[in-house]
């Protein structure tokens, strides 16, 4: 009696609205809305095929009441600030600061989010009436990148997003990768110094610990303590020590404060520690960065990649191209919107 074989096991990542999403042959052509959630906004846009934002929208995050509350907001927008274009959308994505459950778009648990196990999908469905898709973010704003953006072409990229925290995506052979529980892509948690500084996960060391936005005004207001003499000019920026921020750090350093540039320097020396890791592991083609910290300071680019080279295994750098991302900050709504297009073809099938 021959073996049974066993069920064939779909590759990680391997998510069919990825591939829809990314397939031109196979994409709708339909309007779509996106949505891009995060702890602070909530920015909407109707986006046609092509990638045009047709209409725009953003709107505070009240993160002081209940999810049904934000689900009201979307809805609202929706129906009264996107105008005529929003009527001929036929599906809608949002991208979360959070982590999903996917394909049932639950909202598990987010940093800078309250609520915690909700469903958000069937209740953004239930509100706007359109089918709905909801994934992370990052992942959201990579697949913008990939389609639109500075990855479109290419089959290996890795977008690192540098903002407040550190977020990244991955796409590897033409599929966007989502691991086995969809958290593939959080670059921000790996270790680059044991037992480190803590950061917001359980662990400690982390790269966001040293990098994220939060961290770095962490690190300047702990350096700016015991330095008082030397900090005089960023403590005058922020208005005193406990409002250091990453923006008035940048802000000083654009200004040619040596103190703020100091810990710039170490901040360019700890990203690149992990993207070196990023790019001996998973081997892209092209390495996009992005994200608030480097709007800020886009020169950290060019320093990143200069010790990237230096660093990374030869083999694995030779092939690289290091850009900064292109979308700015209609990646996250392009993304989520690109998600919708691919979950109706896939709907289609």
């Amino acid at each position: 009696m021959p073996p049974r074989s066993s069920p064939r096991r779909k590759p990680a990542g391997t998510d069919p609205r990825s591939r829809h999403a990314a397939d031109p042959a196979t994409r709708s052509n339909a309007l779509t809305i996106g949505v891009d959630m995060g702890g602070t906004k909530i920015a909407l846009a109707v986006v046609d095929a092509d990638g045009r934002v047709l209409a725009t929208h953003r709107h505070p995050t009240d993160t002081s009441g209940p999810f049904d509350r934000i689900i009201e907001t979307i809805s609202s927008c929706v129906a009264t600030c996107l105008g005529d274009p929003a009527k001929d959308a036929k599906a809608i994505g949002a991208g979360v600061a959070a982590q999903i459950r996917e394909p049932e778009g639950r909202l598990l648990e987010a940093p800078n989010l309250p609520w915690r196990n909700v469903p958000f999908r069937a209740k953004l469905e239930k509100a706007v009436g359109l089918p709905a898709i909801v994934t992370n973010d990052v992942r959201a704003a990579t697949l913008g990148e990939w389609r639109f953006g500075a990855g479109k072409g290419e089959d290996d990229i890795v977008c690192v997003f540098v903002g407040t925290g550190v977020g990244g995506g991955i796409v590897s052979g033409g599929q966007l990768q989502a691991g086995t529980s969809n958290t593939a892509g959080e670059i921000g948690h790996m270790t680059i110094v044991v037992d480190g500084r803590p950061c917001h996960c359980p662990n400690s060391g982390c790269l966001e610990a040293y990098a994220g936005g939060w961290a770095i005004a962490e690190r300047a207001r702990e350096l700016a303590k015991k330095r008082n003499a030397d900090s005089g000019r960023l403590r005058e920026l922020a208005g005193g020590i406990d409002k250091i921020s990453a923006e008035t750090v940048a802000q000083a350093y654009r200004g040619g404060d040596p103190f703020s540039q100091e810990i710039l320097e170490a901040t360019v020396e700890y990203l690149a520690a992990g993207l070196v890791s990023v790019v001996n592991v998973l081997n892209p083609r092209v390495l996009i960065l992005g994200g608030g910290v480097i709007d800020g300071l886009p020169n950290l680019v060019q320093a990143s990649e200069a010790l990237v080279r230096q660093k990374a295994i030869a083999a694995a750098v030779a092939p690289l191209r290091i850009v900064r991302a292109g979308l700015g900050e209609d990646a996250g709504v392009l993304g989520a919107a690109e998600f919708a297009r691919g979950a109706l073809a896939a709907r289609r099938q």
